[in-house]
C-alpha cells in the first residue's frame, strides 16, 4: 500500500533534503522528482540548479505544475516526490496577469479550487496506482501577515491546501532549522 508523506517547514529549513531522504528510503533509485519551479529569474535558476545537483542522478524528473496526475499515470516510478506545493501555488497565481488588489472573492475562490482540484487529482491518482508520494510545502502560517493583498491571498490558499494535505497524509514532518519533527 502506498504512503503519502507531507514535509513542511519554513524557508531554508531543510524540508527538501528531508523529503529526498524519505524518497530514497521508500524508492531508492525508483523515484520521480516532480519539480514545480520555473526559472523566472537568476535567483530561481540558482535554486533549481542546487536542487538538481543534490538529488539522485538516477531519479526521473517531471517539470511542471499542472497535469500532475497524468505524469503519475505515465511513469513506472513507484515513489514520487513533489517539490514544492508553495511554488505550485505561486505558479497558479501568476500564470495569468491579475490585479490582486481588485480580485473578487469569487475569483479568489476559483483560483483556490483550481489548485485544490490539481492536488486532489494527484493524490487520488497516487492512491489508485498504489504509489508513494512525498510532498514538500512551506509552512507560511507562522510568519508575518503580508502587507500586500497578493501575499495574504497566497498565505490563505497555502494554509487551506496544507491543511487538506496534512489531513490525508499518513505521516507529516515539520523541519525546523534542519531538525525533522514528526507531527503525525
Amino acid at each position: 500500500m502506498g504512503r503519502l508523506i507531507l514535509v513542511t517547514g519554513g524557508s531554508r529549513s531543510g524540508k527538501s533534503q528531508l523529503a529526498e531522504q524519505k524518497a530514497t528510503i521508500l524508492g531508492g533509485d525508483d523515484v520521480l522528482y516532480m519539480a514545480t519551479g520555473i526559472a523566472t529569474d537568476e535567483d530561481m535558476k540558482e535554486r533549481i540548479q542546487i536542487h538538481k545537483l543534490r538529488r539522485n542522478p538516477n531519479w526521473g524528473t517531471f517539470e511542471g505544475y499542472r497535469d500532475l496526475a497524468d505524469a503519475v499515470c505515465e511513469t513506472s516510478h513507484q515513489t514520487l516526490l513533489l517539490d514544492c506545493v508553495t511554488v505550485l501555488i505561486t505558479n497558479f497565481l501568476v500564470e495569468e496577469e491579475r490585479d490582486f488588489d481588485e480580485l473578487t472573492k469569487e475569483e479568489i475562490s476559483y483560483i483556490e479550487e483550481d489548485i485544490l482540484t490539481e492536488i486532489q487529482s494527484l493524490i487520488q491518482t497516487v492512491k489508485d496506482t498504489d504509489k508513494n508520494l512525498i510532498v514538500v510545502t512551506n509552512e507560511v502560517g507562522m510568519s508575518v501577515v503580508s502587507a500586500y493583498r497578493m501575499g495574504r491571498i497566497f498565505s490563505d490558499i497555502t494554509g487551506k491546501v496544507n491543511q487538506m494535505l496534512a489531513g490525508v497524509s499518513d505521516e507529516v514532518y515539520l523541519s525546523v532549522s534542519g531538525i525533522p519533527l514528526q507531527i503525525k
